[in-house]
């Protein structure tokens, strides 16, 4: 079952692992709760008064409430609590680092070092919503006022979702033909199974009010001016479309990927046997792009694969569950090293690494790592400043997410305060959806 390649990529093939195998690997990493796991689990909070949970939670979940309401065995009632203020809550629930935020808050973690499973309490009730085919919005009386949302990622949907509630039409411009964004693409294939990630956008759809437009992003057809002038605001939730560059000589040899792409490929694979992976992979980066791909790497049947990170584990963006999780997988994680030669005639046949210390200073010892497969995840840029405020790379935006252009908003990974998060991107969409709100019924 092996997929054309050039001669050069001979240690690229496809099939490397059966497709009972391959099911087993890509299987649900954490099996949902059923009814009584939810409930053993709910008894054990405490329903803190000033709960810290909810502080560490960017869209500001009342996780208490929410929890006593699995408690009391009304789910629903529960997934509206968290619906409110996420909209995107069921796949927040699978992909935020939990760990880091409210769980890593949680008093049971500071007392026992064993929190409230709150994650999986959080898809226990948004899921048994979802079951339902039911959605807890109505949306209010049409108001006549027009929104334009470039990008159907997290920032964007949540930004459309909340206007459309409030009665506005929403039309969404994206330039791929699924909506989702990072949820849909970015996100490693065993933490969305079942094609959550388009479920999900088809239920926030029933709201009502909001029109998806596919191969429409933002581009010289349709330029941020063609838009601004056909509605009565925009929102720019448009991620970050470039990946930095290794800068250095052989990074366009055959083998040579950039993370991004495999994991987007292989999110939109309907067979996972036709994916063709390396027998030697390394990852270059420490952020859960790096792992996401590292692991997948390992789980389609690379023999061997390596994590390469500039700085110490500690300064990782990946938390450390995603590190060990990369390494229960067999993943090999190697710190204080920077890439300084890829070797290989057209393609890569192995790389050399200098070992760095804390100030990044070689230290004089190198060493060389064999690869027929090399993934770059080492961040990614704003393609385009489209006449706005730039601020560290990203589009520069205030408390309420307004860009320095009248009438425009933005949010999410393009612009500042962004941090590749899908619960910070949909708490920024939601909070600017709120000051359009605002600003476009008192103009």
């Amino acid at each position: 079952m092996e997929q054309a390649k050039s001669p050069h990529q001979e240690g690229i093939v496809s099939g490397r692992l059966d497709s009972n195998r391959l099911g087993q690997n890509f299987s649900d990493l954490h099996a949902p709760l059923d009814n009584h796991q939810a409930l053993v689990e709910s008894d054990r909070c405490y329903f803190c008064h000033d709960a810290p949970c909810i502080t560490a939670c960017p869209t500001d979940i009342d996780i208490p409430l929410f929890i006593r309401q699995i408690s009391t065995d009304t789910p629903q009632a529960a997934a509206k609590t968290i619906l409110s203020q996420n909209i995107l809550g069921g796949m927040c629930a699978r992909v935020c680092p939990t760990e880091t935020l409210c769980e890593e808050a949680c008093v049971r973690e500071t007392a026992e070092g064993k929190p409230v499973k709150i994650g999986q309490l959080q898809r226990f009730a948004v899921d048994h919503l979802m079951a339902k085919n039911e959605h807890p919005f109505t949306r209010a009386a049409a108001t006549g006022k027009r929104i334009a949302v470039v990008g159907a990622g997290p920032a964007g949907l949540a930004c459309a979702h909340r206007l459309a509630m409030y009665g506005h039409d929403v039309t969404v411009l994206d330039h791929r033909q699924k909506a989702g964004g990072l949820n849909e693409y970015g996100i490693a294939a065993y933490k969305s199974v079942d094609n959550f990630a388009a479920k999900e956008v088809d239920w926030l759809l029933q709201i009502g009010g909001i029109e998806i437009k596919h191969s429409q992003g933002l581009g010289a057809n349709n330029t941020l001016d063609d838009i601004a002038s056909q509605y009565d605001a925009v929102f720019l939730g448009i991620g970050l479309g470039g990946v930095n560059a290794l800068q250095i000589a052989g990074e366009d040899k055959n083998g040579m990927e950039d993370a991004i792409d495999f994991i987007a490929n292989l999110r939109q694979a309907s067979d996972l046997e036709s994916v063709a992976i390396g027998r030697d992979v390394i990852v270059i980066g420490g952020g859960m792009t790096a792992v996401d791909a590292a692991v997948q790497a390992k789980l389609l049947g690379a023999l061997n694969v390596s994590m390469v990170y500039r700085r110490g584990q500690e300064r990782m963006n990946a938390s450390r569950y995603e590190q060990e999780l990369a390494a229960s997988k067999g993943v090999n994680i190697i710190t204080h090293a920077v890439l300084t030669d890829i070797r290989g005639n057209g393609a890569v046949r192995e790389v050399e690494f200098s070992y760095v210390d804390d100030n990044m200073e070689q230290v004089g010892e190198n060493f060389t790592l064999k690869a027929d497969q090399l993934f770059k995840a080492i961040g990614q840029n704003l393609n385009e400043t489209f006449g706005l405020n730039i601020e560290k790379g990203k589009i520069a935006v205030d408390g309420h997410g307004r860009t320095s252009r009248a009438g425009v908003w933005a949010g999410g990974d393009c612009a500042t305060g962004g941090d590749d998060l899908t619960v910070t991107a949909v708490a920024q969409g939601r909070d600017a959806a709120e000051d359009i709100h605002a600003v476009i019924t008192n103009s």
